[in-house]
């Protein structure tokens, strides 16, 4: 992983405030495609609050959107689909 990513990574996910909702969301991406309903449903989220985590993510390259509007779907970017064994010890090493 290229130390930006892990320094993103670190900041997104667990040096701020949202990075424990952060850290489920971009699990269930990685698990499938989905847009932001999904993700509110599935981890009972409201929806503008699971609209703005996948914007912060996608912000700073860790989830891509595939659409437009309310029918976009969002997966992961190559980076991190690359990482994903890396990102996934970075998370458990700092308790998220």
């Amino acid at each position: 992983m290229d130390r930006n990513l892990r320094n993103i990574l670190l900041w997104l996910l667990v040096g701020s405030k949202g990075g424990r909702t952060r850290v489920r969301i971009l699990r269930l991406v990685m698990e499938k495609p989905v847009n932001v309903h999904k993700v509110a449903k599935e981890l009972g989220l409201n929806y503008r609050t699971a609209k703005y985590h996948l914007g912060l993510m996608l912000e700073h390259g860790i989830v891509e959107k595939v659409g437009e509007d309310y029918g976009a779907i969002y997966v992961p970017s190559h980076d991190v689909e690359e990482s994903w064994d890396e990102i996934e010890k970075l998370i458990e090493v700092n308790g998220r």
